[in-house]
C-alpha cells in the first residue's frame, strides 16, 4: 500500500490516491513508520502536483512539517528551490497557508525557505515567504550568512535589491559572517560591479568594514586576480570614500595599529629613529600600486593593438590565388601571390619587414610586462618598477613607428617626400623626448644607488653607538 502511495505521487495520480484512502483511511499516518527518506509529500511538491499536494495536506496537514533524513528539507524547502514557474509559486502559496511557521525551518546548514529562494532568484517566492514570515529574512545559516550574503554569493542580484528594499535595515547591510565578511567584501571579490553600483548608491552599506584579517573592500580587490573592471570598481569605491585599511590607520594621529610594535625603539635606537616612518613606507607602497596597475591597463591596451595590426597589416591580405610566373605574370599585370598573404609584402618588402619588427617588438614588450605583473613576482622596489617603465617605453616607441611605417604605405607617391618629411620630424623629435626621459630616469636611479652605497660604506666606518644603561637611576 505505500509503495502504491509513493509511485502515485510520483504520477500525481489523483485517482490512485483517493483510492488508497478508501482502502486505508491510516495510509499517510503510516508514513512516519516507513523507511523511506522523504514522504509522498516532498515527492509531489519537487514534481509539481499541485493538485495532489492540496488533497494530502486536506487530510494530514502534520505532513508540512516533515523532514526528509538527509537534508533535512521541509517541503516548503523543496517548493521554495524549484518555484519558476506558476505552478510552483502556487506550490509555495499552499504549503504557506497550512503552516507558515515553516518558513522558519532550517535545513543541515541552517538555511530556511527564504535562504534557498534568494540562493535561486526566486522573486515571487520571496515575495510570499517573506510577507508570511518577515523574522524568516533575518535568520542566518551555520556559517553566519545572512540572506543578503547569500544574493551576493550566488550573484543575485534581482534578489538582492527587493530583500533590502523590504528589510530596510541598515544593520543587515553591515552584518558578517563568519570570516567578518560584508555584502560589499563579497560582492568586491567576485567583481560583481552591477551589485557593488547598487551597494553603494542605493544603500547605506558600510565601505570600510574590516573582515577577520583586518581587510577592507579596497584591500579584497587590490588582492584578487586581476581584471578589466578593477578600475571602475576602484573608481565606484573610492567615490564612495573607501579607503584601505593602512589608510585607515593613517588617517587617525598617533594610531598606528597593527605595525606600531614594528617601530618601538629601544634604548639603544633612541638617537636614531625616523619620526613617522610608517607613514612613508605607506605613500610608497601606494605609488607602487598605482604604478602597477597603470602599468597593467597600458600595456594590455597595448598589446591589443599590436595583435590587431599584426593580423591587418597596411594595405590588406590577397583574396585570391594567382601563382603566375613569367611571362605570364607580365600578360595579367599581377604579381604572384597566395590568398591570405599580405600585399605590402609582395610589393615593398623592406617597408613590410621594418612594420613588422616594430610592431612584434611592441607586442613582445607589452606581453613581458603582463606576464611579469601577473606573475606574483615581488616588484616592491622602485628600481625595479623603473625597469618596468623602460619596458612600456620601448613598447610606445616601436608602436609610434610603426605607425609611421604604415602611413608611409598609405601615402599616395605625389605627396609622399612631404609627408616623410613631417613624420621624420616627428619620430625624431619624439625619440629626443624617449632619450631625454630615459636619461634623467637614468641619472635619478645612479644617484639614489650611489646615495645608498656612499650611506653603506659611512656606516661600515662609524663607530658603535654609546649603550646606555638601564637603571632607573641613571
Amino acid at each position: 500500500m505505500e509503495n502504491l502511495l509513493y509511485e502515485a505521487a510520483l504520477e500525481g495520480s489523483l485517482p490512485t490516491l483517493l483510492e488508497l484512502l478508501q482502502r486505508d483511511r491510516l495510509i499517510l499516518d503510516k508514513i512516519d513508520t516507513n523507511s523511506f527518506s522523504e514522504s509522498p509529500l516532498h515527492i509531489a511538491v519537487l514534481l509539481g502536483h499541485v493538485d495532489f499536494v492540496k488533497v494530502i495536506l486536506s487530510r494530514k496537514p502534520e505532513l508540512a512539517r516533515e523532514v526528509d533524513s538527509i537534508t533535512r528539507f521541509s517541503p516548503l524547502h523543496v517548493a521554495s528551490l524549484k518555484s519558476t514557474s506558476t505552478n510552483y509559486v502556487e506550490m509555495v502559496k499552499v504549503l504557506i497557508r497550512v503552516d507558515p511557521d515553516m518558513c522558519l525551518a532550517r535545513d543541515v546548514e541552517g538555511r530556511n525557505p527564504l535562504h534557498l529562494a534568494a540562493m535561486k532568484g526566486r522573486i515571487e517566492a520571496l515575495v510570499e515567504l517573506i510577507r508570511a514570515r518577515p523574522l524568516a529574512a533575518y535568520a542566518v545559516t551555520i556559517w553566519g550568512e545572512s540572506i543578503l550574503h547569500l544574493c551576493v554569493k550566488h550573484n543575485q542580484l534581482e534578489a538582492l535589491k527587493l530583500v533590502v528594499e523590504i528589510m530596510d535595515d541598515p544593520n543587515s547591510l553591515s552584518a558578517k559572517d563568519e570570516y567578518g565578511m560584508t555584502i560589499l567584501h563579497l560582492a568586491v571579490a567576485d567583481k560583481q560591479i552591477e551589485t557593488i553600483n547598487f551597494l553603494l548608491m542605493n544603500t547605506r552599506v558600510e565601505v570600510n568594514a574590516l573582515n577577520t584579517n583586518g581587510y577592507t573592500a579596497l584591500d579584497i580587490l587590490a588582492q584578487s586576480r586581476r581584471d578589466m573592471k578593477d578600475l571602475d570598481i576602484a573608481d565606484s569605491l573610492r567615490s564612495a570614500g573607501a579607503l584601505k585599511a593602512i589608510e585607515m590607520q593613517s588617517s587617525v594621529p598617533g594610531v598606528i595599529g597593527p605595525i606600531r610594535t614594528q617601530f618601538v625603539p629601544s634604548i639603544t635606537q633612541l638617537g636614531h629613529i625616523k619620526p613617522l616612518r610608517w607613514q612613508k613606507t605607506t605613500k610608497k607602497e601606494n605609488w607602487l600600486t598605482r604604478k602597477r596597475d597603470s602599468l597593467m591597463v597600458v600595456a594590455s591596451l597595448i598589446a591589443t593593438m599590436a595583435f590587431q595590426a599584426g593580423l591587418n597589416p597596411p594595405g590588406g591580405l590577397w583574396q585570391d590565388n594567382d601563382p603566375n610566373t613569367g611571362s605570364q605574370a607580365n600578360n595579367n599585370s599581377t604579381v604572384p601571390h597566395l590568398a591570405g598573404t599580405s600585399i605590402l609584402a609582395t610589393h615593398d618588402l623592406g617597408n613590410y619587414s621594418r612594420y613588422l619588427a616594430y610592431n612584434t617588438s611592441s607586442f613582445i614588450a607589452s606581453l613581458s610586462i603582463i606576464l611579469l605583473l601577473i606573475t606574483g613576482l615581488p616588484f616592491k622596489r622602485r628600481f625595479f618598477m623603473w625597469i618596468l617603465i623602460v619596458i612600456v617605453w620601448v613598447a610606445i616607441t616601436t608602436m609610434a613607428l610603426t605607425y609611421r611605417v604604415s602611413t608611409l604605405v598609405f601615402t599616395p607617391k605625389e605627396v609622399e617626400r612631404t609627408v616623410t618629411r613631417v613624420i621624420q620630424y616627428a619620430v625624431v623629435g619624439w625619440c629626443i623626448v624617449m632619450g631625454l626621459l630615459l636619461l634623467g630616469h637614468t641619472i635619478r636611479v645612479a644617484s639614489n644607488l650611489f646615495k645608498k652605497l656612499k650611506n653603506l660604506l659611512g656606516k661600515k666606518r662609524r663607530p658603535s653607538p654609546l649603550v646606555y644603561s638601564t637603571n632607573p637611576e641613571f
